[in-house]
């Protein structure tokens, strides 16, 4: 009622206003400065309406695939089971957590993305695009129901910082960004440091960055830098590992194993015959026909886990020279498993990679490019072997969200080297750091001897990584993200 009221009194304001200059009558400058101001103020009053439960609202934002952000995924989940009702709001290219979708206090608001102009100057249609964004954005943010905070997620940060800085200014809302990166660093990485645009975007960022009333960041490395160069305080929240990851049951293991294998060929034993063969059957397990008991060929290939989203901080030809030289080992008589490496993930160079990968012949180690379900890909982590993280950050001060969950599967991993990475991965204690594709496959060698025996090295990374596990998200975020909401509540209606 008191939405429809302020629109009746607004309306009826304009078009007696714009009846006067239609009639031509005379009205006075005092008469026109007293209309817009009722206006301007009817209108602020409209946009901070608030109801019994404007303090219990969160708007998650993230101005990319929702299926694909599981940190801003965890968030809201976190905000939800603390009885807050959550709008999360981003694209829908690919399946959010089932947990998300389960939950009665999250609601999905999908936005499309926008693709700009078909044709004309890359700069022009990139324009584009972003006033259009900035459009569709702030007609969301503006319409929906007055949210005690705004949760945001940057990078991608053009246009959302400053789209959210201003709904969260007309509205009352507290801003909070969660610094995962630096956009500029990531757009350097294709168009270098100096190009204009990315110049713009630095400055952009730097300045809508620090209008946020509350700052997350995932590392202690960005913490100092946003203190130092920015100006900006954080609180440090690391990555933590949701609950669905662990180690993998031998029944679930076969069971993904064998869904895979209908797809896959890389996952088929090599003896199975007919459907029916092939249910009993992987390369990694079979299961006894008689009791349905699940076990693990002692010849089995060593399984070998990665994932990206295809994009330049990832430089796949690593990991693919690296498996050049497994390959050189084992036809030079070392004693090394076959391969089987699983590469999960979408995104813009995928297609590129997967010719590069086409064109390899290897005998001794097979590669497939498979999208996983965001049920099945921690069963994967959970029934791999050993991972491999290739994500060098662009700014030298985020974390692999990868390498969280590997560890929150007790998976050890290889990851290569970047300035604060030695926040997670501690060399040669529960993992290894490589520097190029040589040192890569020298550790897989090292690591890989012996196997399937847990008497080497990479069984007492997978012993010490289960011995040793951290909090859960849940846990760190009620430690570290509850108390700073709680402290930011708006008061009682």
């Amino acid at each position: 009622m008191e939405y429809r009221g302020s629109l009746v009194i607004i309306s009826t304001c304009l078009v007696l206003l714009v009846s006067c200059f239609l009639a031509d009558l005379d009205v006075t400058l005092p008469v026109m400065y007293v209309t817009v101001a009722a206006v301007l103020w009817l209108c602020w009053g409209w946009l901070r309406r608030r109801d019994g439960g404007t303090h219990q609202r969160v708007c998650v934002l993230v101005l990319g695939d929702i299926g694909r952000s599981p940190r801003m995924q965890y968030h809201a989940l976190s905000l939800s089971k603390h009885g807050y009702q959550v709008t999360l709001v981003g694209f829908l290219g690919s399946r959010p957590h089932q947990g998300v979708l389960d939950r009665k206090k999250i609601q999905i608001v999908a936005i499309s993305e926008v693709k700009g102009l078909q044709a004309g100057p890359k700069l022009l249609t990139y324009a584009v695009k972003v006033v259009v964004q900035s459009l569709q954005l702030l007609r969301l943010l503006l319409t929906m129901k007055l949210q005690a905070h705004l949760l945001m997620q940057n990078p991608p940060g053009l246009p959302g910082i400053a789209v959210a800085w201003l709904v969260c200014a007309l509205r009352g809302t507290t801003f909070i960004i969660d610094w995962h990166n630096y956009g500029y660093t990531i757009m350097a990485l294709s168009l270098g440091a100096a190009h204009p645009v990315v110049r713009l975007a630095k400055w952009y960022e730097h300045l809508f960055g620090r209008l946020s009333t509350l700052n997350l960041c995932v590392t202690n490395a960005m913490k100092n830098d946003l203190q130092k160069n920015w100006g900006i305080e954080a609180t440090t929240l690391h990555d933590r590992p949701a609950s669905v990851f662990g180690k993998t049951s031998l029944n679930l293991q076969h069971e993904l194993f064998c869904r895979l294998a209908n797809t896959y060929p890389e996952f088929q034993h090599p003896g199975t015959v007919g459907e029916e063969t092939k249910a009993e059957a992987t390369v990694f397990t079979v299961c006894s026909p008689n009791d349905g008991s699940v076990t693990l060929w002692r010849d089995r290939p060593a399984l070998l886990v990665s994932s990206t989203s295809w994009t330049e901080d990832e430089d796949f030809s690593i990991l693919l020279k690296a498996l050049e030289e497994y390959e050189g080992y084992i036809r030079g008589g070392s004693l090394l498993p076959s391969l089987v490496c699983v590469i999960t993930g979408k995104g813009p160079q995928k297609e590129h990679y997967r010719k590069l990968i086409d064109s390899l012949h290897l005998d001794h180690v097979n590669i497939c490019t498979p999208w996983l379900e965001a049920e099945d890909y921690p069963l994967l982590l959970g029934s791999s072997d050993l991972g491999v993280c290739l994500h060098k950050s662009s700014s030298g001060l985020d974390l692999p969200m990868k390498v969280v969950d590997m560890f929150g599967c007790c998976l050890p991993v290889c990851a290569i080297s970047f300035n604060s990475l030695p926040e997670l991965v501690k060399h040669d204690e529960n993992g290894l750091i490589f520097r190029d594709s040589a040192e890569l496959a020298e550790q897989l060698k090292s690591l890989l001897s012996g196997f399937p025996s847990l008497d080497g090295k990479l069984g007492a990374f997978r012993a010490k990584l289960c011995s040793s596990r951290d909090q859960c998200w849940d846990d760190n975020w009620d430690q570290t993200v509850l108390p700073l909401l709680r402290s930011l509540s708006l008061p009682e209606p």
